[in-house]
């Protein structure tokens, strides 16, 4: 049984899912179509990754498979995405006008922040706010630099859903490493009921402390001194006899 929950007030969700089962794997593909007065997605996907998408502002497909299948081609998946859009919004007015007493069910989000890679200082980085398990698909993200809001450098994915017909989103920050700075995404959605949900990221926390290996190398040093020191009063003890 597959559970299909839509914001009618906001966006139309066309989700089409086969299953195909064997005796070990069940596996899903589907193909997401969403749209509202100022949004509209259209993508494909298997097993919760996207393989591909419209871009609608390029007026092109884009191929987002991973690179460790063999490359996938989708002729002519752009123009029908476009038609797709275009039924989406002509029925859009008699989804609103026939759903809009039914009351939705809200799923409040999780969110993850973590670099893309091993951090250095000085070295530029990407910072990743993963925002999953959320519904319905709408929310908005922010990032802050020590309190302060930044925008530059900072991207934001498509919706995609997962198999328990929630949702899930990623923020990406580009970002140089510097001692002492920390940064936070900060989430807002309905399912929070006015509460932000906020989750910080500190650049100190992620560097190896240096405390350890600098006791370590002082007392390497001061007992190898000390050898030294125990080696020459020994010969000069010896000679002496």
């Amino acid at each position: 049984m597959i559970s299909v929950k839509m914001e009618l007030h906001i966006t139309i969700l066309s989700l089409t899912i086969v299953l195909s089962t064997t005796a070990e794997f069940d596996h899903e593909a589907y193909e997401f179509t969403a749209c509202s007065d100022t949004k509209e997605e259209v993508f494909i996907g298997y097993d919760e990754e996207e393989l591909w998408h419209a871009d609608f502002t390029l007026k092109r497909g884009v191929d987002t498979s991973p690179d460790v299948i063999d490359p996938i081609t989708f002729p002519g998946f752009y123009e029908l995405a476009v038609d797709g859009i275009k039924g989406c919004k002509r029925d859009l007015p008699v989804f609103l006008d026939y759903f809009r007493s039914i009351p939705l069910e809200e799923d409040a989000p999780q969110t993850f922040v973590y670099p893309k890679d091993v951090v250095q200082l000085g070295v530029q980085n990407t910072l990743i706010c993963h925002v999953t398990g959320f519904f319905p698909p709408s929310l908005s993200i922010s990032w802050t630099k020590n309190n302060m809001n930044v925008t530059e450098g900072m991207s934001l994915s498509q919706y995609r859903p997962r198999t328990d017909a929630t949702f899930n989103i990623f923020s990406t920050l580009m970002f140089t490493p510097v001692e002492g700075d920390i940064y936070s995404c900060t989430v807002n959605h309905r399912a929070l009921q006015g509460q932000q949900q906020t989750k910080t990221w500190d650049v100190d926390a992620v560097l190896p402390s240096v405390g350890p290996a600098v006791f370590c190398g002082v007392g390497l040093t001061l007992g190898l001194l000390g050898v030294a020191v125990g080696t020459f009063f020994l010969i000069k003890g010896y000679n002496c006899n």
